[in-house]
């Protein structure tokens, strides 16, 4: 095994006791890390079932999986791999029953969350909702309740607010559900709280190792302290260089208190970099030179020097786009990368994808836009979904919320309210406490009255589903089950605009189209072309619900050019790389006037890292380009290159080009070369 390490790796892999903490520098081999970690430390002896590994994102989590399981086999499902919010799932599972969780609790999605905090602040604008939701997410990210929210609350907006959360927390207890933030804090509160709990997850867990450490946030920090113990070994990776989540709550401190809670910390750099050549490598250390170091360190490559880095400077945003599909064209004839997917267009912010779409699409160039969202998580989609998912599980708490809110039916919150305490006492899902012997004593007749309409509708839509079979026949009750419930006026009522309703409908037909032509046998294949197969009823076609949000990836093709924003970029690469948009007011981003100078400070900073990210994504090659005039508003206005292209320092390296004519040469040559050769002719 540690003839595939180097020195600073084998280092981190066999320190297996105390506190370590291991600054991966980008491409320097953390994943691998981590894996040969895992697989040490079964080999000394500790039970794989005491180890855990906890990542960000299940993609990670999967990849994670994967390599452990090519080294040491089987033994690696039985490590626990796993994100932070999955890993609090598991603790609220286990040992929830003492904050009054039952374990089958409701984990609700931010639709859900957005549509009970417009019923806990009597609105429907839904601007004004996300505010409030973004709002309570922060309080809870940085580890406070409602009460606490209010103790610091400064200002009216703030107070309201808090007393808002205050009603949002009651609804979450009495629906027995949870929010996406938590699944971290309500963990934490579990082990902090029940000296028991936190003894017993201490003693399960041998060594920890946690991914991507820059990225946690005050509460995973204070959670994952919890679950070592004083005493606790555990291994935590990550580079405070790649810290471009303070939007988001993560924070830098965490990285300074380590040292300060673990005296005893060992930190081992890994500085040798394997995805990129000298050339990319000094511009991006370059870049983040003038940034705070909380640990120095500088990265270096064995992978030679490379292409110098192009700086491409264009009219405005289409020259851009044009700019960077003709660098696409030009270098899959040069280079030995070809394919499209060893290519991809990296900028700031999501609406400057729009104008590099239309250049790809003019070229004829296949392409995908990252973190674009799908269509099987439109709000409206999933409304209906929930009602699918209730045919085949009636215990599904989520979605029974959803399907009994979405469209409105006059159950209020107060009535869900006491069906939820109802069902947690009974041990009950919410469906299954409708029809209980004793919910009368614990509702008015009226509220009953409502709920048992909603169930017999459901069981009638179950069982009318399952003899529904064909493409006309499930296209007709779908159609009839819509005007029943009204569905079509709630997308206008809940709006914000006419057209936006309109929109949402337009998806609900699609889907609807979708799902009857499965009832009529009709199903793609991978590349879209139309099968037949046997007929199967709308119950049936429901039982793959879980399933569909895959259906439309298309993931058996993935050779596209991709376009990507920085943030959504983070952990991947490419032989080739565009980084567009490097303008000043776009990366960094125009700074907030009415923030302090300190506050300013640390936004800038937290730019350069966005840059250095973007700049490390690339291999073999990268082209930062920005624009002379941009649009803003409707107008267009001077703009100059980012202060972070000075700060590459590459003026001696820089080639500053117009792929256009680059191409044009290229083949200009290649009809020279052609023209020159002479005709073979038949012996």
């Amino acid at each position: 095994m540690s003839d595939r390490l180097n020195l600073a790796q084998q280092d981190a892999v066999h320190h297996l006791r105390g506190p370590c903490l291991v600054l991966a520098g980008a491409g320097s081999g953390k994943t691998r890390v981590i894996t040969h970690k895992i697989a040490r430390l079964i080999e000394t002896g500790v039970q794989p079932a005491r180890i855990a590994a906890i990542t960000f994102t299940n993609k990670a989590a999967a990849e994670m999986r994967e390599r452990a399981r090519a080294l040491v086999g089987k033994a690696a499902g039985e490590v626990l791999i796993c994100t932070f919010h999955a890993l609090g799932v598991r603790l609220l599972r286990e040992d929830g029953a003492v904050l009054g969780l039952k374990p089958q609790f409701s984990i609700l999605d931010s639709d859900d969350v957005l549509g009970l905090i417009k019923d806990c602040g009597a609105t429907t604008d839904a601007a004004t909702a996300r505010q409030w939701q973004w709002a309570i997410s922060r309080w809870k990210n940085a580890g406070l309740d409602a009460a606490a929210a209010l103790a610091q609350a400064s200002g009216e907006g703030e107070r309201q607010t808090a007393l808002l959360m205050a009603r949002y927390e009651e609804r979450l207890s009495a629906y027995q559900s949870v929010d996406f933030d938590d699944l971290i804090g309500l963990p934490l509160r579990l082990l902090q709280q029940h000296e028991h709990v936190a003894q017993k997850w201490q003693a399960r867990l041998a060594h920890v190792l946690v991914d991507e450490y820059q990225d946690t946030n005050a509460t995973q920090y204070e959670l994952m302290k919890r679950l070592i113990g004083a005493q606790g070994s555990f291994t935590a990776v990550g580079d405070d260089d790649q810290s471009i989540y303070g939007w988001r709550g993560a924070t830098l401190d965490n990285l300074r208190r380590l040292p300060q809670d673990y005296p005893q910390l060992k930190v081992i750099k890994l500085e040798q970099n394997y995805r990129s050549t000298s050339a990319i490598l000094r511009a991006a250390n370059n870049v983040i030179g003038p940034n705070p170091k909380l640990f120095e360190k500088r990265l270096f490559s064995e992978l030679g020097e490379g292409e110098p880095v192009r700086v491409v400077d264009c009219d405005h945003e289409a020259h851009e786009a044009e700019r960077a599909v003709a660098r696409i064209q030009s270098l899959r004839e040069t280079s030995p990368h070809k394919e499209w997917r060893d290519f991809a267009i990296l900028y700031r912010a999501n609406h400057q994808a729009r104008v590099f779409e239309q250049a790809l699409r003019r070229a004829q160039i296949p392409y995908k836009v990252s973190g674009g969202q799908s269509f099987f998580d439109r709000a409206e989609i999933k409304d209906l979904c929930a009602w699918l998912r209730l045919w085949i599980n009636e215990d599904d708490d989520p979605a029974f919320l959803r399907a009994v809110t979405v469209p409105k039916r006059g159950i209020g919150h107060q009535t869900l309210a006491s069906l939820g305490e109802f069902a947690g006492k009974a041990r009950l899902s919410l469906f299954g406490a409708l029809f209980a012997h004793s919910l009368p004593a614990a509702l008015p007749a009226r509220a009953i009255a409502g709920l048992h309409e909603f169930g017999r509708l459901l069981n009638d839509l179950r069982h009318r589903a399952g003899h529904t079979t064909g493409h006309e026949a499930a296209r007709s009750f779908l159609a009839d089950w819509l005007k029943d419930i009204g569905y079509e006026q709630h997308l206008h009522d809940s709006a914000d605009s006419a057209p936006q309703a309109s929109a949402r409908w337009q998806n609900v037909l699609e889907f609807c189209d979708w799902m009857a032509g499965r009832c009529g046998g009709q199903i793609e294949d991978a590349a879209g072309v139309t099968l037949r197969q046997e007929p199967k009823s709308l119950l049936e076609v429901a039982q793959t619900i879980s399933l569909i949000s895959t259906l439309n990836e298309r993931e058996q093709d993935p050779n596209v050019v991709t376009l990507s924003t920085l943030h959504a970029a983070k952990g991947l690469e490419w032989p080739h790389v565009v980084l567009a948009g490097v303008t000043e007011g776009l990366l960094p981003f125009r700074p907030d006037e009415d923030a302090g100078a300190a506050a300013q400070a640390a936004r800038i900073e937290e730019e350069r890292r966005l840059m250095y990210v973007g700049i490390t994504r690339a291999q073999r090659t990268l082209a930062v380009s920005w624009t002379r005039r941009r649009k803003q508003g409707r107008e267009m206005v001077a703009a100059r290159p980012s202060r972070f292209i000075a700060e590459m320092a590459l003026e001696s390296a820089t080639v500053r080009e117009d792929p256009r004519e680059k191409l044009k040469a290229l083949r200009a040559e290649f009809a020279r070369r052609a023209a020159s050769t002479p005709p073979q002719t038949a012996p």
